[in-house]
């Protein structure tokens, strides 16, 4: 019988991945799709990639530096401009779960396309750290991965999912 895989070659984080994958690798070729498709497909995207997320079992480091950064800063805001470009308007949104929001008397903006690549910057980097097939590192990333999920870009992902329901439903980009 076959020994049941635990941590970097689980199931679950096998999965993960390939969806981690599927987002970076859509998001880098945004500019193939339309803004009525682009919105279509990442209220797709998105879910899956919580709910694999919260699928991950939990992960400890085991080395002492962390995970090496792949994602440049022209890399970041190339997919963002490109992102908010292609919603126009529609990119920014009112957060309502930031920090600062109770102390606020203005509304805090924030925009779909940050969202997005700050979801993409945290995945390309743990996808590239796979690339490297050492396993303290694999396992490493995904514990930084894991832990910007919980605390960083799972919010951002459902703040960003919020926007992008209201536009695909609205109807907002029917008539381009």
């Amino acid at each position: 019988m076959e020994e049941n895989k635990t941590g970097i070659y689980s199931s679950a984080t096998i999965e993960f991945i390939t969806v981690a994958n599927e987002y970076c690798g859509f998001l880098e070729l945004q500019n193939q799709f339309p803004a009525k498709d682009f919105v279509d497909k990442s209220t797709k995207l998105l879910p899956l990639l919580y709910l694999k997320a919260c699928l991950l079992p939990k992960f400890e480091p085991r080395l002492d530096d962390v995970p090496e950064k792949f994602v440049s800063e022209y890399d970041y805001n190339h997919i963002n401009n490109n992102i908010a470009e292609k919603l126009g308007e529609h990119n920014d949104f009112l957060e309502v779960f930031h920090d600062d929001m109770q102390y606020s008397d203005t509304p805090i903006l924030s925009s779909v396309s940050e969202n997005l690549c700050d979801i993409y910057q945290d995945l390309k980097n743990t996808l590239s750290n796979f690339e490297l097939a050492a396993e303290d590192v694999m396992n490493d990333a995904m514990f930084e991965c894991q832990s910007n999920f919980e605390t960083l870009w799972g919010q951002a992902l459902v703040n960003a999912l919020r926007a992008l329901h209201q536009m695909r439903f609205s109807g907002v980009f029917d008539d381009n």
